[in-house]
């Protein structure tokens, strides 16, 4: 039985050539350059018989003895997309080092005889289109251009313009509750200080909640996550408005009313901001910054505290519990994305229990007004009802803990407040005699002029 014809050719090392003919079962190779060394394998009834086997050097052979192939002819195959030097042709089928050649079984049906690569071809090179390149440098750092008609907006949004407008609501009721006569200048030049101490507040906490705002839904869309304003800016702003706050409330009204407006400001900022990442004591906290703005419009009504100004203050004290409890209880996927500790969060329980406890204190608060002489004894009955309703709503979200409980009581809470301070406000026991009114603010911190 005679083996198949097989015949292959490639180039060896120092430039030799390898020659196997199967016809004959002859294994030739010679060497360029030395004297020829040659080893004769004879295979007869599928055995094989060696004549001799002389001494070879190490040879980088290309083809595979097993297999019954065809011609090939192997060459270096450069990399494609890479930039830098390509070899030519010639320098690829003269490689002197063994493991720079190629071979690779081919199969029977494919001849690979002209499957060198053509190395004069340019290589591959990545042209960027126009839109590409736009969206590259749309990514990269750039000045900010702020159009003068966008700034309106972006302050309010800096300013959390909502929230400000309650605080100076809640100001405007301290000082309506006070038993001095109206002082209608008074009244709006403490107001503006109020809440230009808001703004400034309101926008030294988002600068400072830039990195976490970002990973919150709520907070996304604020102007410095967004880069519509610039970290300096918006730090211009805040120190603008503080400053101006407190001088107009200081100057303008009386030292005691800028030292609770500047008191405000360093408690939100300095306190119930990064309490927020450590302790869920940062509810309580924010809670007496809250209750501060009515003891504002009340001391700047009368120059100095008094019990009347401290129940005012209890009641938004209570009242903040239910409605950001309610509020971030919706929002606890939220504040866990941003690394926030609020109660919601890390204490449920406590969350509901507190609510509910705060809710049924505002009855309590609104049995106080007239002990103290800032209401009559009207007050606690007509304030019952919307009172009630909002321990209720604490007693269903304590007891069922969803969405839709806790999303009831918050929006119970938004008319709860000025329903429960328009009441009182109805109910404001009338000044005996206005002249006798002990802690009337002093004539040199009057803006009207004295008769």
């Amino acid at each position: 039985m005679y083996p198949e014809v097989l015949h292959s050719t490639a180039k060896g090392q120092n430039g030799g050539l390898l020659h196997v003919n199967g016809s004959n079962g002859c294994r030739e190779t010679c060497i360029k350059g030395h004297v020829a060394d040659c080893q004769y394998v004879t295979k007869n009834n599928n055995e094989l018989h060696q004549r001799a086997v002389p001494k070879q050097r190490p040879l980088a052979s290309i083809v595979d003895e097993s297999d019954n192939g065809v011609d090939r002819q192997a060459e270096r195959i450069p990399t494609i997309g890479v930039q830098g030097h390509v070899p030519d042709r010639k320098d690829v089928t003269t490689m002197s080092q063994p493991e720079e050649l190629v071979g690779t079984k081919v199969p029977h049906n494919l001849s690979v005889s002209n499957t060198a690569v053509n190395t004069n071809e340019n290589p591959h090179v990545l042209i960027e289109s126009e839109e590409s390149k736009e969206a590259r440098l749309d990514r990269q750092w750039k000045m900010l251009k702020v159009e003068m008609e966008d700034l309106p907006s972006i302050y309010a949004k800096l300013a959390k313009i909502k929230l400000t407008a309650l605080v100076v609501t809640t100001a405007a009721a301290g000082y309506a509750m006070a038993p001095v006569p109206f002082d209608p200048l008074i009244f709006v030049v403490s107001s503006l200080g109020t809440g230009l101490a808001s703004c400034s507040a309101n926008s030294i906490n988002q600068y400072f909640e830039v990195p976490f705002d970002s990973n919150m839904n709520r907070t996304k869309n604020r102007p410095l996550v967004r880069g519509q304003i610039s970290p300096l800016h918006a730090v211009s702003f805040a120190l603008a408005t503080g400053a101006s706050g407190v001088a107009l409330l200081t100057l303008a009204v009386n030292p005691l009313t800028g030292f609770l407006g500047a008191l405000n400001i360093f408690l939100y900022t300095c306190c119930y901001t990064p309490l927020k990442r450590l302790s869920i004591t940062n509810t309580w906290v924010g809670a007496v910054v809250g209750a501060i703005p009515p003891i504002m419009g009340w001391t700047a009504a009368t120059g100095s505290l008094a019990p009347g100004a401290l129940v005012l203050g209890a009641f938004l004290y209570s009242w903040q519990f239910p409605h950001f409890n309610a509020l971030s209880w919706n929002l606890r996927e939220d504040y866990s994305r941003g690394g926030y500790r609020m109660m919601s969060v890390t204490h449920p329980d406590m969350c509901r229990r507190v609510a509910l406890r705060h809710s049924v204190g505002l009855i309590g608060l609104s049995t106080v007004a007239p002990v103290l002489d800032l209401t009559t004894w009207t007050f606690p009955v007509i304030s019952l009802p919307i009172n009630l309703y909002i321990s209720y709503l604490a007693y269903n979200f304590h007891k069922k803990a969803d969405r839709n409980s806790s999303r009831q009581l918050f929006f119970c809470s938004l008319w709860h407040l000025p329903m429960l301070l328009l009441l009182a406000l109805t109910c404001k026991k009338p000044r005996k005699d206005p002249e006798d009114v002990a802690g009337s603010p002093a004539a040199p911190l009057s803006l009207t002029p004295q008769s």
